[in-house]
């Protein structure tokens, strides 16, 4: 799936920031986030831009063309994957995907987040309605609040117990 990102990197913000910023405003309607902060599947930062006023947002993308597209200098670029964050445990005070972890290995991604985010840790996770995962994110994200959006269910938590 990266290479398709890769492909529309330069149209992705006419194509799709104004439903991520939707979606953005939705979430931060919800939670607020403060701190060091971890976007996974970023892509240009459009969104992110939405949660940095506290924080310190560091936006992660398998999409090295997507990530160049970012305008916010003081956002920190990592290409990486969600199943393979290259963090320290404990990192993050908040964790944010929006409409990313489709594309995923749920599980792997899941514990990565929980990995890498701090015991009082904020979470915010963006998942379509129509994706073939519904059901499994439903069950991985089950100790979420869980929102409906309009076209995404929208999964918040605060907080993680780290004895997993």
């Amino acid at each position: 799936m990266p290479e398709y990102y890769s492909r529309i990197a330069r149209s992705y913000d006419a194509l799709h920031s104004e439903e991520q910023l939707k979606k953005a405003a939705f979430v931060k309607s919800k939670i607020s986030f403060e701190g060091r902060l971890l976007d996974i599947g970023a892509g240009t930062g459009t969104a992110t831009e939405t949660f940095a006023q506290n924080t310190q947002a560091v936006i992660l993308d398998p999409s090295l063309e997507m990530l160049l597209q970012c305008s916010e200098k003081k956002f920190l670029r990592v290409c990486a994957r969600a199943e393979e964050l290259p963090f320290k445990s404990n990192s993050f005070d908040a964790v944010v995907s929006l409409t990313a972890l489709h594309h995923a290995d749920l599980k792997k991604a899941f514990s990565e987040i929980r990995r890498v985010s701090r015991k009082n840790a904020k979470i915010a996770v963006s998942f379509f309605k129509r994706a073939k995962k519904l059901s499994q994110a439903k069950r991985v994200f089950r100790e979420f609040q869980c929102f409906d959006e309009g076209t995404d269910l929208v999964f918040l938590k605060h907080g993680f117990s780290k004895t997993k």
